[in-house]
């Protein structure tokens, strides 16, 4: 697989992005290490895929169309202009489907691992979502997704259904995979906050705040510090792993 510029300078910068973004590349990277080959990996609502650039794999990214005005304006789902750029920008991207994730028509036991950041809470049919990608994964393949942490975020999000407690996740992850760990993860506070702000060339000063508010939120972060710690963190990461 030869890189392209973009993944390249992705890369480059991935040390000084959000530490969230940072935490599901590492355990991405651990998975497939211990698959050990070069596995299909589907990333449900990827839209641009960031989480999987780089990743010595076959990906295959499904996500909404974007039709409505709220979808507009939170950059939600996929339209032909992001299609498109995504296959210039990408070396392993296999295929970009517009498609919902409930109803997919995916083959079944397709995928070894299955991607899903930031997405679940956007599902009215949660039950369904989770027991589709079941289905499209192989015996033993892996779930790995991020949600808001409802232990401690209120939901005012117009296009969230819900923000799940960490049981409640864990109860409806366990109806459909034969192993689940799920743990807290990225404190939040003003450096999350500061990290962010978006990064725009002629705003260089942004920039250099966002970085330092990223590595401060890093270091608090840190997975062994937070991962049992309910108040004042901002997400779930569960690793759901499906019955041989």
């Amino acid at each position: 697989m030869t890189m392209k510029i973009y993944e390249m300078g992705r890369l480059l910068a991935e040390p000084v992005l959000p530490p969230l973004y940072k935490q599901v590349r590492a355990r991405l990277r651990k998975i497939v290490n211990k698959i050990g080959r070069s596995p299909r990996i589907l990333d449900v609502g990827g839209r641009k895929s960031p989480y999987t650039i780089g990743i010595p794999a076959q990906i295959t990214v499904i996500d909404l169309p974007r039709s409505s005005e709220v979808q507009q304006q939170l950059h939600l789902g996929l339209n032909e202009q992001i299609i498109n750029q995504v296959k210039q920008r990408r070396s392993n991207v296999e295929e970009v489907i517009l498609g919902d994730m409930t109803d997919s028509g995916l083959p079944d036991e397709n995928f070894d691992l299955a991607v899903s950041v930031e997405v679940i809470e956007h599902v009215e049919a949660d039950d369904r979502f989770v027991s589709e990608i079941s289905r499209v994964l192989k015996p033993g393949g892996i779930f790995l997704l991020t949600t808001p942490n409802g232990d401690w975020v209120e939901n005012k999000n117009p296009d969230h259904k819900r923000h799940y407690h960490k049981d409640q996740l864990q109860q409806l992850l366990e109806k459909h995979f034969s192993d689940v760990q799920i743990d807290y993860a990225i404190i939040g506070g003003r450096y999350r906050t500061m990290g962010l702000k978006s990064w725009s060339l002629a705003k260089p000063a942004t920039i250099a705040l966002s970085i330092f508010g990223n590595v401060v939120n890093g270091i608090q972060s840190s997975e062994t510090k937070v991962r049992e710690k309910a108040a004042g963190t901002h997400h779930l990461i569960a690793v759901a792993r499906k019955a041989k």
